[in-house]
């Protein structure tokens, strides 16, 4: 079965990096697509960042753009999320999601998904 698992959350001070994986397994990557959400205590889960096609085109929340950079592994069977300049306000459970790229809407201003698949979430907090 599909198995998301990340890592490389932790507790940084304002202005450091932490850079996320999310290893996949249990599916062929072709024609798969994944991405990055994010839920701090009493928000709704917000979309970080996506790979939402094939061909690879990318979201970033405003939040984020410029600070943060989405990218694949070769094998594109691991999804990373490379965080700098780091705010308090990025704290929060960070997700990986993955799914036939059919179940992702997003453009370069919104992303929204129906992925089946989640990981268990990395812990980012940022003071």
């Amino acid at each position: 079965h599909v198995q998301l698992v990340e890592s490389g959350g932790g507790s940084v001070q304002a202005g450091g990096s932490l850079r996320l994986s999310c290893a996949a397994s249990g599916y062929t990557s072709s024609g798969y697509c994944m991405g990055w959400f994010r839920q701090a205590p009493g928000k709704e889960r917000e979309a970080v960042a996506a790979i939402y096609t094939a061909g690879g085109s990318t979201y970033y929340a405003d939040s984020v753009k410029g600070r943060f950079t989405i990218s694949q592994g070769n094998a594109k069977n691991t999804l990373y999320l490379q965080m700098n300049s780091l705010k308090p306000q990025d704290s929060a459970m960070y997700y990986c999601a993955a799914d036939h790229c059919g179940q992702w809407d997003c453009s370069s201003d919104y992303c929204y998904t129906d992925a089946d698949y989640w990981g268990q979430g990395t812990q980012v907090t940022v003071s």
